[in-house]
């Protein structure tokens, strides 16, 4: 069960890290018609791995829901995977991290462990 768990985190995080690399080639959304836009997005590979991942990351977290308390899931959930789209960002996407989202990180980890403890 934890590592269905793991897998609905990590296609969580990769469905954000495709997303945002969609858009960057998307560009913004900007003054054009907004089914222009939509079309565009829906056009991007990035962005329909990162809609197939949010997809089977949803599978597997509600296998993972109907297993373990909501309370424990949700946020070992979304703290494990903030780290990881931000470590990822920092690594590929080449955005700064400042030494408070480090000490940041680490509060999260912490307070994962004492929640899923």
């Amino acid at each position: 069960m934890y590592f269905v768990l793991t897998v609905a985190i990590v296609l969580n995080a990769l469905a954000n890290i495709f997303m945002k690399m969609g858009m960057n080639k998307v560009g913004g959304l900007d003054m054009r018609p907004p089914l222009s836009w939509f079309l565009n997005m829906l056009a991007n590979p990035f962005i329909l791995m990162g809609l197939f991942c949010f997809g089977l990351g949803l599978v597997a977290y509600n296998y993972v829901l109907s297993q373990i308390n909501l309370s424990i899931a949700y946020p070992i959930m979304t703290s494990i995977g903030y780290c990881i789209v931000i470590v990822v960002s920092w690594l590929f996407l080449q955005e700064k991290i400042v030494p408070v989202q480090v000490f940041g990180f680490s509060l999260i980890i912490a307070g994962v462990w004492m929640v899923a403890g």
